[in-house]
């Protein structure tokens, strides 16, 4: 079979959308909130080793994102 190099363009742009398929089926489910996950995680740890207490502020603040990780693996789970 002979193929005009339209045709060929077209098929190969054709594959390239299946493997694209493909590829975002196997994509991590809800990026944007393990992102989150992921910087909270980060801001706590930096918290933890701050040098100074800042008059409580910065207990609260650790206490604040505990719970908002909470909330956010509750949201993973929740989609299951």
């Amino acid at each position: 079979m002979h193929m005009t190099r339209r045709s060929t363009l077209t098929a190969g742009a054709a594959g390239l959308a299946l493997m694209a398929g493909i590829g975002s089926a196997r994509a991590e489910p809800h990026p944007a909130i393990r992102g989150a996950i992921n910087a909270l995680e980060k801001a706590k740890r930096d918290l933890e080793h701050a040098a100074h207490d800042f008059g409580g502020h910065r207990v609260e603040a650790i206490q604040a994102i505990d719970r908002a990780l909470e909330q956010l693996r509750l949201a993973l789970k929740y989609d299951r």
